[in-house]
């Protein structure tokens, strides 16, 4: 198995990193203090560049890239600012995905060039108050009704919300037990009876919207449908693919605290040397090389596998868990070796390690990841409720 870059993906990965280097510090700076979602402008800047939706397919108006290309300009974005990376995450990895796969052709018609033009954001809405890892028993209900559906209930932790344009709505569309009675609907932000509470105040992920979302007798129009009632299965196919952009976005907050770290180590002077002359440092340096190298290595696996257009589970979980332990093991070996200017909010440091912290929550938490891992490893789910 070779995972040697083609020469495009050399130059696609030099081209990102040259531009995240000149454009995203002073924007990934801004929305870290104020929380504020990325400006249109730099919207605008990745759809010029290509960089939106770019392995969707050809047909909606994607480029049809490979999904590598795609976690090559997602890993490049996020070593600056994983918030400014956000929209390509979105538009390469998000719901857009599983609608281009599963739903109907008019809504892939509909949504794709949109999002490719960076005109839409979609996100995911999955998670209620109380299903969260247990995710097959939401309660959020859409009743058949003349011309659609009526959608009603709450759901929460959706990154994106009250900013993105549109959403799709996992929710139960019959009466069938767990995950066969579950579909998903696209909604509209400014649909009638669909509203928002109020913005979260996270530990990270500063200029990731997250929100409550309620869906008040909400109507949604039959051709708005992306799976009806046991299409769950399928939608979680897609999200084998999330997992890997998820790695990936850990990766680029590690990777961009590496690099920080060893160009400081190499500047920063005590007893008259760099510390990188001290063995204690050199020993932490390679062993944040060493496991970022092989979550790199476990993301490409995933991403490069593909069963009918996706990992496996056992893949893109193996990815998944490992990059999500190893991004706080890095980020927090960064902060150590620079000391007070880790700590220190005039540096980076620290708002890397609080970032790394969120993303072995968001997409699945890490124990779920290992459990996932085991149900492969034996051949067999596990029954949680039992």
């Amino acid at each position: 198995m070779n995972f040697v870059l083609s020469e495009f993906q050399l130059q696609l990965e030099d081209s990102v990193r040259r531009f995240a280097r000149k454009e995203l510090p002073a924007i990934g700076k801004w929305m870290e203090e104020t929380a504020e979602p990325s400006p249109p402008e730099l919207v605008r800047q990745f759809a010029d560049m290509g960089w939106l939706g770019m392995n969707l397919p050809v047909e909606y108006g994607g480029q049809g890239a490979q999904p590598i290309d795609a976690l090559i300009v997602l890993e490049e974005l996020a070593k600056i600012s994983p918030a400014a990376a956000f929209p390509v995450f979105e538009s390469c990895f998000g719901p857009i995905l599983a609608i281009c796969h599963f739903g109907p052709i008019a809504l892939r018609e509909l949504l794709v060039p949109k999002v490719v033009a960076g005109e839409h954001m979609i996100s995911v809405s999955m998670s209620e108050p109380q299903a969260g890892s247990a995710l097959t028993e939401l309660t959020t209900k859409a009743v058949r009704v003349d011309g659609g559906w009526r959608l009603s209930g709450q759901k929460r932790w959706c990154s994106g919300a009250g900013h993105a344009e549109g959403y799709v709505v996992y929710c139960r569309m019959s009466e069938a037990p767990g995950a066969k009675g579950i579909g998903a609907v696209y909604v509209e932000r400014d649909t009638q009876g669909f509203s928002f509470g109020k913005q979260e105040s996270l530990m990270g992920f500063r200029g990731i919207p997250s929100a409550d979302m309620y869906f008040d007798d909400v109507f949604v129009p039959e051709h708005h449908v992306v799976v009806e009632s046991g299409g769950f299965t399928s939608m979680m196919r897609a999200f084998n693919l999330e997992r890997c952009a998820n790695a990936t976005m850990g990766l680029g907050v590690a990777q961009g605290a590496f690099d920080y770290a060893l160009e400081y180590v190499q500047d920063r002077r005590q007893f008259g040397k760099p510390i990188i002359d001290f063995q204690a440092v050199q020993i932490r340096i390679a062993d944040m090389a060493v496991r970022l190298d092989a979550a790199r290595l476990l993301i490409r696996r995933a991403a490069t596998s593909l069963q009918d257009g996706f990992p496996s589970v056992r893949d893109s979980s193996m990815a998944k868990c490992f990059s999500n332990e190893v991004i706080r093991e890095i980020a927090g070996n960064a902060l150590q070796i620079m000391g007070a200017y880790g700590y220190s909010k005039e540096y980076p440091i620290e708002q890397r390690l609080r970032d790394a912290w969120g993303w072995g929550i968001a997409g699945g938490a890490i124990d779920i990841q290992k459990v996932n891992i085991a149900a492969e490893i034996v051949g067999r789910r596990f029954d949680q409720r039992r």
